[in-house]
């Protein structure tokens, strides 16, 4: 199975997923997140693939978020130009993001991971 992992190696949560998937032997292509985010159409396909809504890949605690007041702004936005804004900075997104040609999970929590990815 192909996956991708997106993530930002000063992370702590992007560190601990990685190191999750290469405890579990897992092959994967790293992309930095920060210099490399997914494009639209990229985006399009990870968020279909995840059951997630849109909002759920947004960084809500990231510098980035609250000075472009995001909060305010995204329920006015449409999907389009949410995951516009999101494919021009990764640092909007939240990370890390896995994904394989099937599924795809953001952000890093060891049970979800082990659901997902485990089998």
């Amino acid at each position: 199975m192909g996956l991708t992992y997106y993530g930002y190696p000063k992370c702590g949560t992007c560190r601990k997923a990685k190191k999750w998937l290469e405890e579990k032997e897992f092959q994967f292509n790293e992309v930095n997140i920060a210099e490399n985010p997914p494009t639209e159409e990229e985006l399009r396909n990870i968020i279909g693939l995840s059951g997630l809504e849109l909002k759920k890949f947004f960084n809500t605690s990231g510098m980035k978020y609250r000075e472009l007041n995001l909060k305010e702004k995204l329920p006015t936005m449409s999907d389009d130009e949410k995951i516009s804004l999101l494919a021009s900075d990764g640092m909007l997104i939240k990370r890390p993001i896995i994904a394989s040609a099937e599924k795809a999970t953001v952000g890093f929590k060891e049970e979800q991971f082990q659901d997902v990815w485990g089998s």
